[in-house]
């Protein structure tokens, strides 16, 4: 099942640029005589918070490439201002509370068409009328995947104790995070953690605990609605997940 991000700003014209791109997925699968299925997923169908932005696209590229399923990513290319203006014309059920748009924005990291897990990239910009349907199409359905590797590669979900090491795995890392950071103070040298082979890098900032529980809850809540992975590898793809939010 091929699978199509979309990303951008809050209140950027996702929703707008996601039914475009079914509309067009639709017809062409018609006109080809092929059968397939188009399930539109957002915060509201997964009840998800809105604020689960950061490195959620990595985790997406994971889940894609450990199924041997093409993705692609699109940008819904609109200006901080333009996107503001247009949340503060919403009804106010459906528009971001200020202060929340404002971080969402600070913590917002745009695409970047260098990073593995952002390519193949389209940007749609604001005024653009339509998407770019022949080159989505082209990514999505012509293209083959690639094929996973060991940090993605799925297994049969056979392990009866995953989740329990999921769980421990993962806040036994969070736990060294934190008592290196108090015994080291922020900055310096990146921390070694438990079950992992790689070291996470320390930021320049305290981080707190309840960002580092939201942090594991995102990524456990991730990996247990997808094929189980390798038990071998949690450690190190925790790590570079905590890696990818922290920078």
């Amino acid at each position: 099942m091929p699978l199509i991000v979309l990303t951008g700003f809050p209140t950027s014209g996702k929703t707008h640029r996601a039914k475009q791109i079914e509309q067009y997925m639709l017809e062409r699968l018609q006109a080809e005589g092929r059968s397939m299925r188009i399930h539109i997923i957002n915060d509201d169908s997964l009840n998800v918070s809105k604020d689960a932005y950061q490195g959620f696209r990595y985790q997406l590229y994971c889940v894609a490439r450990g199924i041997s399923t093409p993705h692609c990513v699109v940008h819904a290319g609109t200006p901080v201002a333009m996107a503001k203006e247009w949340n503060e014309k919403r009804e106010p059920a459906a528009a971001y509370d200020s202060t929340v748009f404002d971080e969402l924005v600070t913590r917002y990291e745009e695409p970047d068409a260098k990073n593995r897990w952002d390519s193949p990239l389209f940007t749609v910009i604001y005024d653009d009328e339509t998407v770019p349907g022949d080159k989505i199409w082209d990514a999505v359905i012509l293209r083959k995947p690639p094929p996973p590797n060991m940090s993605t590669i799925s297994k049969p979900v056979s392990d009866t104790s995953y989740v329990y090491k999921l769980d421990k795995v993962t806040l036994e890392i969070i736990n060294a995070f934190t008592g290196g950071q108090k015994e080291f103070g922020p900055g310096g040298l990146p921390m070694v953690v438990p079950h992992a082979s790689s070291k996470v890098i320390n930021p320049s900032r305290s981080v707190t605990l309840s960002e580092l529980r939201r942090l594991r809850k995102q990524f456990v809540s991730i990996n247990k609605m997808r094929t189980t992975l390798d038990t071998d590898r949690l450690g190190d793809l925790f790590v570079d997940y905590l890696n990818t939010n922290l920078a």
